[in-house]
């Protein structure tokens, strides 16, 4: 372990640079960064990840620090091979070059396995990013790790400096319906779709660390519904970025009707609640004070990826229901704005 401490501390030096002025320049007067963010999605899976990932480079008021590709769960769909995380740095860059923003964030590969493990991070390049921002000392926003998938990455940072866990509000896509909140959609599967990319990951998270969480559950993230007409209207037109989203949608509709699974006339975009529930804070008294949560205990994730109650765990922000016109109509100005420079 001496040796993973030693290479925290290198990593903890060094200065990850940052979006030092707004995208849009037309904000750029009036809105100045009051959080720190670094972004953590498997932008090579499901493509609401890439939605998210415009929406937040497009909000000044949360300074990106980091862009982390994460992996998927092994053999799924969207990318069955054994690379998934290197992949999803690839549609990262991707997504930056078509924006006319390459290398302007700093972005960084996540492991490409599952934990082993609740004792044993998975050292890569997007957990030393994690541990590095947290540990600096001279930084005054607070800083959100916001997270659309699994939670190795976030899981592996504690282990290996579990200091950050104090520093650092972890807002996570992911976990099924509480009971006691939520009725479970029909057909659902017991085991949640983010959580079952690394069950042990979200053990460490929930059972081991006392990491602040905010968690956006199934029940939450399903609301938050984008229509096929609205993408069409209020994506498509605004230039290379609205257009390669939209075919990333459009692609994936032509896809599934090959296997007979008409998904019909909306797509989930359920990472978009990261940017809502950071960047888009009220003004005075700063909270997402548009939309709903309650503080529970922190549950425990069993090995099934289940809930089990635990009256001894720390109190989390759980929200449970998410104001979607805020965050859309947010997403549609500032793709616009930003197209009108292009």
């Amino acid at each position: 372990m001496k040796s993973i401490f030693n290479i925290v501390s290198f990593f903890a030096a060094m200065a990850v640079s940052a979006q030092s002025t707004a995208v849009i320049l037309e904000m750029d007067k009036f809105v100045k960064p009051r959080y720190r963010i670094i972004v953590d999605n498997d932008f090579g899976g499901d493509p609401d990840g890439l939605f998210q990932l415009v929406h937040q480079i497009l909000s000044p008021s949360a300074e990106i620090k980091g862009i982390i590709g994460s992996h998927l769960k092994p053999s799924d769909p969207f990318d069955s091979s054994k690379i998934t995380a290197e992949n999803a740095v690839k549609k990262v860059n991707e997504t930056l070059e078509i924006m006319n923003l390459k290398n302007r964030f700093n972005v960084f590969q996540g492991s490409n396995d599952q934990l082993k493990n609740t004792k044993t991070p998975n050292i890569s390049e997007g957990a030393k990013a994690i541990v590095a921002e947290a540990m600096k000392a001279d930084e005054k926003n607070p800083l959100f790790v916001v997270c659309g998938a699994g939670l190795t990455e976030v899981a592996s940072a504690f282990l290996m400096e579990p200091k950050i866990a104090d520093k650092i509000v972890v807002v996570w896509i992911g976990g099924p319906e509480y009971p006691d909140l939520a009725t479970p959609p029909p057909g659902y599967t017991p085991l949640e779709y983010n959580l079952g990319i690394d069950i042990k990951a979200a053990q460490v998270v929930f059972n081991e660390s006392n990491l602040n969480i905010w968690q956006i559950p199934r029940n939450a993230y399903r609301q938050t519904l984008m229509s096929y007409g609205e993408l069409v209207t209020k994506v498509k037109p605004e230039g290379k970025t609205g257009a390669y989203l939209t075919k990333k949608i459009e692609d994936l509709m032509e896809r599934t009707q090959k296997f007979n699974l008409l998904i019909g006339e909306t797509y989930i975009m359920g990472d978009s609640p990261l940017v809502l529930v950071t960047a888009l804070q009220s003004s005075f008294e700063a909270d997402s004070s548009s939309s709903s949560y309650v503080i529970k205990n922190a549950p425990k994730i069993n090995d099934n990826g289940l809930y089990e109650y635990n009256p001894k765990g720390r109190n989390i922000r759980v929200y449970t229901q998410l104001d979607t016109r805020l965050m859309f109509e947010d997403f549609y100005t500032k793709l616009k704005l930003f197209n009108t420079k292009k």
